[in-house]
């Protein structure tokens, strides 16, 4: 009978061991997540999942030990991957008024986060079918990122989007491009007034952020409408003359959107940084250039001075000329002149060099240290 009771108890202890890793996991995601913007957290895992996709299609052709480091490696990302929905599931439900379109998202979200699930259990077990379910997980992740994206995130990823379909670019997951460039678009028409609005109380609290004056939105909102129409136009027949206007219309609506004050600021320290990182490669160059110099010099004045085969040094002091019985060697003559001709030829490149340096900055992925 103790052990019976023993053994009851400890069934029971160990039952409610799984709902509390749950609920401590799920804790741990919210509070990590807390604070963030939920259409920035989708657009990552956008680029993790085409990431995954792309390095889960081949890595079982590799030998068995590679491929086995391959999908534990490949599970852990999708796994970490899986966690965004519980990261945006609150925030998402909560953006919608309607109580029966909170529902349908729940429904929706909770489908997504068993596909990915599933994708994770699929790489451990090295299943031939864990490509399809990240296929079908990063097609969740983009339309849950097309929902609620910021109106400036929006545009941009409209305008890659336009581009992609002007330029016939190879298709991700078999989605058109130019029907990706219309559905963002579209999000963006649904959430522009309402950002708008708060970006003005913001502006009015803040003034380090810009104006957005009526005169502007009014121009958005026309220009996002005639955006709309050529695209949708352009899925059905598709015209590069109508895309390349839809990429100019993008391009006016992105001029036309306030630049966030601290956006601003850390480009100017980003373009200042680069500056210094210029004049600093410079400044290292124009030093490198003096003393090359000063080195061929050096080297020509070795070359004058006698070497070891028994000849006097010239003791002669700088300021005396030699006299007429004193005749100039011609070797010397032809060192001086392969000095010089060397000499021009480095001061040519050097100067090639700083002309270069000025048309060309550094991008910004350089640092010269």
């Amino acid at each position: 009978e103790p052990l019976a009771r023993a053994e009851r108890n400890f069934t029971r202890a160990t039952d409610a061991l799984p709902g509390l890793r749950e609920t401590r996991r799920v804790n741990r995601i919210v509070k990590e997540s807390e604070g963030r913007d939920p259409g920035a957290i989708l657009q990552a895992a956008v680029a993790e999942s085409r990431a995954l996709m792309s390095e889960s299609s081949g890595f079982m052709t590799n030998p068995a030990p590679v491929a086995v480091a391959k999908s534990t490696a490949l599970a852990k990302r999708a796994d970490r991957l899986a966690e965004t929905w519980v990261a945006v599931r609150d925030a998402v439900t909560k953006a919608v008024t309607n109580e029966e379109q909170a529902a349908s998202l729940t429904d929706r979200i909770a489908q997504a986060e068993r596909t990915s699930l599933q994708a994770v259990e699929e790489l451990e077990d090295m299943q031939d079918t864990a490509y399809s379910s990240i296929a079908a997980a990063e097609c969740d992740f983009t339309d849950f990122f097309k929902l609620t994206a910021l109106p400036p995130t929006a545009m941009g990823e409209d305008l890659i989007a336009q581009s992609n379909a002007w330029l016939d670019v190879e298709k991700v997951n078999e989605r058109s491009w130019q029907r990706d460039a219309l559905d963002f678009t579209r999000g963006f028409r649904a959430r522009f007034p309402a950002w708008a609005r708060a970006y003005e109380q913001q502006a009015q609290a803040d003034t380090n952020k810009p104006p957005f004056t009526a005169e502007a939105q009014a121009k958005i909102s026309e220009l996002a409408t005639r955006l709309e129409k050529m695209q949708l136009d352009c899925c059905e027949t598709p015209d590069p003359t109508v895309q390349e206007d839809a990429i100019g219309v993008i391009l006016e609506i992105l001029d036309l959107l306030p630049k966030d004050g601290g956006q601003q600021n850390q480009q100017n320290q980003q373009d200042q940084q680069k500056q210094q990182d210029q004049q600093n490669k410079q400044d290292q160059q124009d030093k490198q250039g003096q003393q090359d110099k000063q080195d061929q010099r050096q080297d020509g004045q070795n070359q004058d001075q006698p070497g070891d085969d028994g000849q006097k040094p010239d003791d002669r002091q700088p300021d005396e000329k030699p006299g007429d019985e004193e005749k100039e060697n011609p070797d010397d003559r032809e060192i001086e002149a392969v000095l010089k001709r060397a000499q021009e030829r480095s001061d040519e490149h050097e100067a090639e060099k700083k002309a270069r340096m000025k048309k060309m900055p550094l991008p910004p992925n350089e640092r010269d240290w």
